[in-house]
């Protein structure tokens, strides 16, 4: 019979990591009832480059025919659906991030754009849309004629 030295330091790490767990598993990623209908974001960055709105978003593991891209009173949609390539029931996983399943994201833009001018490109898993402002955002100069 051999005899464990107790370590107190090692149990309170163990405290703690499941006091996280606790905490990220209620607030900060809640399961339950709601996990059948889950739907996933997708980040995006929303910038100007000169008259064009540009709106970027990572889609890492997407096909370009399996994105759908609406804009509708001025709300931009993006949304599609990834598919795990082959379930693996017998492997036992260690550690499993990858999700699958549908993903959405909708934002209002900034002001009205040209949708029949918009232009959408895909590459190395990034959706790049670039939305002309409409004409009536777009700045004036308005001509001042002196009168004689």
């Amino acid at each position: 019979m051999s005899l464990i030295r107790w370590d107190p330091f090692r149990e309170m790490i163990s405290l703690r990591e499941a006091i996280d767990r606790l905490f990220e598993e209620s607030f900060v990623r809640p399961r339950g009832w709601l996990e059948a209908e889950r739907v996933m974001s997708i980040p995006l960055d929303i910038y100007e480059e000169g008259d064009d709105l540009i709106v970027k978003a990572t889609v890492p593991g997407v096909k370009p025919e399996d994105l759908n891209v609406q804009i509708q009173n001025n709300i931009l949609t993006i949304s599609g659906e990834t598919k795990e390539e082959r379930e693996r029931k017998e492997a036992n996983y260690h550690l499993r991030e990858h999700r699958y399943g549908r993903f959405e994201r909708s934002v209002t833009l900034p002001y009205a754009v040209q949708v029949d001018k918009a232009e959408a490109t895909f590459e190395h898993g990034v959706l790049r849309l670039r939305l002309p402002k409409a004409e009536e955002v777009r700045g004036r100069r308005i001509e001042v004629k002196v009168q004689k």
